[in-house]
């Protein structure tokens, strides 16, 4: 029994290793291919220069024959041009293999016929054929394309690290209880279901298991999305990963490895990435096209002209000039500059994108749903109302009890602390503090004896008060605690955790785009139900646990809706994960923030509303730049093939790169016009 548990154990370690491991290696290799971009674009527009200055057309048209024109120039500008087609030109000849073995050509593969194209037809002018040279416009396309990758690539870098991030929530250690009842600390990738743990007060929990002994208060909220604190006694369960409150607990071990909760959710958010689909982006679906009109267009154009009896060498020119034309250089910036842009100017704005499909895609939603605690409400606890019970004012109930909860690290407490602050009490500093375990407190406060306890304290002393107004608190579920001042009940203080006011300015701005708001919590119905009424909401799904958050997120994209997930904690991972688009709060968990495809610096839903407005301009942006870059060839493809050549109209090479460098400068104008008012 004991072998299969360290197998099971084993198992459970190299389970994680094996992510952390895998998760490293998809962020080495992105950035070992972006520095390899840069790499072949640096070499490429170093020689790129002696390319262009050695290139007859562009000597003609500088003046400059005289002074670069020596015997044998071709030969040198042959290879040169042969290094930048092979070296910088790689990237698009291993992606024209791809595509073609997929079936799915796109940019990768016109890119590659154009530049194959030139350098072939060039070549074999280099030695002997009649003809025009293409070796400058081979080497500006390269440039220009790794450019634009390269560019891209920098904008979308951030590979997930949420699962490295997830099984940081296990503590590295455990505190061992033998059968002697000696202590050990041992590391907890070594316990095995039955060994009993010590969980000392502040201390996460190392593993799923029961408690034996003690009570204490839970901090699940990273875990299961519950924004109060559970309290805990003996038979309890608790998750591995939570937060033990002011209590000492025994717990026996009864889930390790995969079988505990933690690693169900981190399997969930392995799963929910890797069904992500990807889909061709804009530039892609252009290229596809432009790609089937080179190879089309230019063997017509040579088949034409040789039937028309112009000859091999004149039929073969006008077909290599339409297929290196059908390449814009344009069409390479289009998509990639308006990332840039957009990515900078989101970034400035806290706005941070971290994948651009993601991004884009976020043009088309339908629904955004909301997770509630940190997200739409503040996540923290404040005194929401005050009742007095006996004869002290309701300011010296509050004031009492913050002056004794300073001392205590409770959630409830530095609730009622925050609802002090917020009220601008001055407090006193108490005395003789000690934690009432599973209760609540006490202390000196003022030479009084102050209590702050929950509703069981009293119960268990026959204290509960009866009292409409605390009846009608409690049916909010809010949480109620009681102030006794030298044991003498005198009042209650009612907690919530509060809503923020920039949330319903988003519901009704995205209520005013036709987007459905909705929201998802671990919290129980009740609650849930008074938060999408304050707010607005069109749905709601309560008391949802990790695994089934995802669920709801594929249940909602069943109805033929695309979904965004806003939320700031480790419960949503699996549904950041799986929604169309990932949100995560910036002030949320690291592990929220890997998993999502935009994270939101500020705790603000309505950057939510933001960052969606800049998708439809971003979108707009692109549309724009694909028309202008493909639209050039409109013109040019049927003067360069020589249709109206019987007119004496003919697209020379010199005319063709005119045309090419105004649809470049015309996409990079327009890309920077994309602005923080354009969102709007």
């Amino acid at each position: 029994m004991n072998q299969g548990m360290e197998r099971m154990t084993g198992n459970h370690s190299q389970h994680h290793g094996a992510m952390k491991h895998d998760s490293r290696d998809g962020v080495s290799h992105h950035k070992m291919m972006i520095r390899d971009y840069r790499k072949r674009f640096i070499v490429s527009m170093i020689l790129t220069v002696p390319i262009v200055l050695l290139s007859p057309l562009i000597q003609t048209l500088l003046g400059l024959t005289a002074f670069l024109s020596f015997p044998g120039y071709t030969l040198v500008l042959f290879g040169l041009s042969t290094i930048v087609y092979f070296f910088g030109g790689y990237p698009f000849l291993k992606g024209l293999v791809q595509e073609t073995r997929k079936r799915q050509l796109g940019m990768m593969t016109l890119v590659a016929v154009a530049i194959t194209v030139a350098f072939g037809y060039s070549s074999a002018v280099v030695f002997g054929l009649p003809g025009t040279l293409f070796f400058w416009e081979l080497a500006t396309l390269i440039d220009v394309m790794l450019f634009g990758h390269w560019m891209e690539m920098r904008s979308i870098m951030g590979a997930s690290r949420a699962l490295e991030e997830l099984v940081k929530l296990l503590p590295a250690t455990a505190i061992l209880l033998l059968p002697n009842g000696e202590v050990k600390e041992v590391p907890t990738s070594e316990l095995q279901r039955g060994d009993r743990v010590l969980i000392k007060p502040g201390d996460r929990v190392p593993s799923d298991g029961m408690i034996l002994e003690g009570q204490s208060s839970m901090n699940e909220a990273l875990i299961t999305g519950e924004s109060f604190p559970v309290e805990k006694q003996p038979d309890n369960e608790v998750i591995g990963g939570a937060i033990n409150g002011d209590g000492t607990l025994t717990v026996e071990i009864t889930k390790v490895g995969r079988e505990t909760y933690l690693s169900q959710v981190i399997e969930l958010v392995q799963e929910a990435q890797a069904s992500r689909s990807r889909t061709q982006d804009l530039a892609n679906r252009a290229a596809f096209i432009l790609t089937v009109i080179a190879l089309s267009v230019g063997t017509i154009t040579l088949v034409a002209w040789i039937v028309l009896g112009q000859g091999l060498a004149f039929g073969i020119e006008r077909s290599v000039t339409v297929m290196v034309i059908t390449c814009p250089h344009a069409l390479g910036l289009a998509v990639p500059l308006v990332v840039a842009v957009s990515t900078s100017l989101s970034a400035q704005n806290g706005l941070l994108v971290r994948n651009r499909t993601a991004f884009e895609r976020a043009h088309t939603l339908d629904a955004i749903i909301f997770d509630k605690t940190g997200t739409l409400t503040e996540g923290q606890f404040s005194v929401t109302d005050i009742v007095s019970l006996a004869d002290l004012s309701d300011e010296m109930i509050l004031q009492l009890a913050a002056s004794l909860e300073t001392l205590s690290e409770h959630p409830i407490a530095q609730g009622i602390v925050r609802g002090a602050t917020e009220r601008n009490m001055s407090l006193t500093k108490a005395r003789n503090f000690q934690a009432i375990p599973g209760k609540g407190a006490e202390g000196q406060v003022d030479s009084k004896q102050i209590k702050v306890v929950s509703p069981g304290y009293l119960k268990e002393k026959g204290l509960l008060p009866q009292n409409n107004i605390i009846e009608e608190l409690a049916q909010q579920w809010k949480t109620i605690v009681y102030v006794l001042v030298d044991d003498q009940l005198q009042g209650a203080l009612a907690l919530a955790d509060v809503i923020r006011k920039e949330s319903k300015k988003a519901i009704a701005t995205l209520k005013s785009m036709g987007i459905q708001s909705m929201m998802l919590t671990g919290d129980n119905r009740h609650v849930a139900q008074w938060v999408a009424d304050e707010l607005g909401l069109d749905d709601y799904f309560a008391e949802v646990l990790p695994h089934e958050k995802a669920t709801k997120i594929r249940e909602v994209q069943a109805r033929g809706l695309t979904v965004a997930m806003v939320g700031d904690g480790i419960n949503d991972a699996p549904a950041l994960a799986q929604a169309d688009v990932g949100i995560a709060i910036g002030a949320g968990t690291d592990v929220a923030i890997e998993a999502a495809d935009i994270v939101l610096v500020r705790n603000d839903p309505q950057d939510a509303v933001a960052i969606l407005g800049l998708s439809r301009a971003t979108y707009k942006k692109m549309v724009q730049n694909l028309l202008w870059a493909t639209g050039y060839n409109a013109v040019a493809i049927p003067l360069a093939a020589g249709l109206l050549l019987p007119l004496g109209i003919l697209l020379s090479p010199a005319i063709g790169a005119a045309l090419m460098s105004i649809s470049t400068i015309i996409v990079a104008v327009n890309a920077r016009f994309l602005s923080v008012k354009s969102e709007a």
